[in-house]
């Protein structure tokens, strides 16, 4: 069974990063995968704390829900990562994530496919490519292959909450990059 780990990055629970990961997901759920969504409005991922003991234990000595999150990398055969734009930056639960993933030495997302999305205030300068860029990075780091959307990743421009839901077109992108993603796993190791 095909499975796929569904990530939102923003600490606002029912905003337009999460509408648009639900959205991504649809063409998942319609081509029988096993999806898990993992809200970070809803966990507690403490920062980094840069001790280094994951390098000599090959563990994090912190124990909060990235446990959870370490869990779901294994089990996963791809990842969505959906967030908002926070000061031209990804919010600092993204963040805190993507460094504590650091501590999973064994690479469990290593060859894995990955897509992403970004929200911002406003369609020029908003931040929505610095929020690409660095979920790009973060799944090269990991040994990850970025698929894209429509061209790159998905970029809206949204403001308050649920002002997504009114934008057919953008939620389209979503499904559009959720769909990229189901093309290209069949290139990839079957054994998720």
């Amino acid at each position: 069974m095909r499975r796929v780990l569904g990530i939102s990055g923003t600490p606002r629970k029912n905003g337009n990063s999460e509408c648009l990961l639900n959205a991504a997901l649809e063409p998942f759920a319609e081509a029988g995968w096993e999806i898990r969504r993992m809200l970070l409005s809803e966990r507690q991922i403490s920062p980094c704390t840069g001790c280094e003991t994951c390098v000599k234990r090959k563990s994090c000595c912190l124990h909060d829900d990235m446990d959870a999150i370490y869990e779901a990398y294994e089990w996963c055969g791809a990842v969505v990562i959906s967030a908002p734009a926070y000061y031209r930056n990804v919010p600092a639960q993204l963040k805190a994530l993507m460094d504590r993933t650091f501590a999973a030495k064994h690479q469990p997302l290593k060859g894995k496919l990955g897509g992403a999305i970004a929200v911002g205030r406003s369609a020029s300068g908003g931040g929505q490519t610095n929020v690409l860029e660095a979920i790009h990075n973060f799944y090269l780091s990991s040994g990850m292959l970025c698929v894209p959307g429509e061209l790159n990743g998905v970029t809206v421009s949204a403001d308050g909450p649920g002002d997504v839901l009114r934008r057919p077109d953008k939620l389209e992108q979503a499904r559009v990059l959720g769909r990229n993603i189901l093309r290209y796993s069949p290139f990839v190791s079957s054994d998720y």
